[in-house]
């Protein structure tokens, strides 16, 4: 093997480790505004993607954040809530 083939193999299993924000903010049960509202505010730390520059979260930084916050387990992902009450009345 050439040493770029192991080197991207490297990057792909990294790769795999990051979410993004629609992921990441299913995940911490949060809107994705609030995930980039936190990102300028410091408060959790975006990666860019290095060709589109999206934001990407890493794994372990948002199990930290949850850590933090008190939450030990994956929080539920969120229904419509309103939208679905809507749903119901109509």
């Amino acid at each position: 093997m050439m040493p770029n083939q192991v080197r991207g193999a490297r990057v792909m299993a990294k790769i795999s480790e990051f979410m993004t924000v629609g992921e990441a903010s299913e995940y911490l049960g949060t809107s994705p505004s609030s995930l980039r509202r936190w990102d300028r505010a410091g408060k959790l730390k975006a990666r860019r993607h290095p060709v589109s520059r999206y934001r990407l979260y890493l794994k372990s930084d948002l199990d930290r954040l949850l850590a933090e916050l008190g939450v030990a387990e994956e929080p539920a992902v969120r229904s419509g809530g309103a939208r679905e009450k809507r749903k119901r009345t109509r």
